[in-house]
């Protein structure tokens, strides 16, 4: 992160405008695979890296401005700011499942991705889990979303699962997670 400080605070109303402005697409050049067979007996499901003919540009699979309503409800919204202007943002709900909390969005504006922002605002996330004595964090992404696959992998998520017809265009959902120490 070049030039001015990275600040990572809880989200007031002023900010929200703002992360809805943000521009919430990302470019890819890979993608994960799902193969699905039945048989018998058995159900299979695997998930493999498939690298792209050119890069291809996706759209988010939630609508920004659902935040408005949204952002008082969540456990935690953070934003990273530089400059005193919101560069990123983390929205984390609490999970169904036992001791454990939800990273919905995760947004960094283009020009900051690939620089650390998103790995200080999980940082500052799962400080806050082991506060909270949370045991385990996830983190949810379009199969399509190969920057934040391997940023999932590289912090030590592993593979949780998936969820096929998950968002509104119909796209598989797959759920990293991370214990929490």
């Amino acid at each position: 992160m070049e030039g001015e400080e990275l600040t990572i605070r809880k989200a007031v109303s002023t900010d929200i405008a703002d992360l809805i402005d943000m521009d919430h697409s990302y470019s890819t050049d890979h993608v994960w695979q799902m193969g699905y067979t039945v048989e018998a007996e058995e159900v299979s499901v695997a998930f493999r890296q498939v690298r792209l003919p050119r890069p291809m540009r996706v759209e988010y699979p939630r609508d920004p401005d659902r935040l408005a309503d949204e952002w008082t409800r969540k456990a935690v919204l953070l934003v990273a700011e530089q400059g005193g202007q919101p560069i990123a943002y983390l929205a984390l709900s609490e999970s169904p499942a036992l001791s454990s909390a939800w990273i919905t969005d995760l947004v960094v504006v283009s020009s900051h991705r690939r620089q650390g922002v998103a790995t200080h605002l999980i940082g500052q996330v799962r400080g806050w889990c082991r506060e909270q004595g949370l045991s385990r964090l996830f983190l949810e992404m379009q199969i399509k979303n190969y920057p934040t696959i391997s940023l999932a992998r590289k912090l030590g998520f592993v593979f949780s699962g998936y969820s096929d017809h998950h968002y509104l265009d119909q796209d598989i959902a797959i759920f990293f997670s991370l214990e929490i120490r």
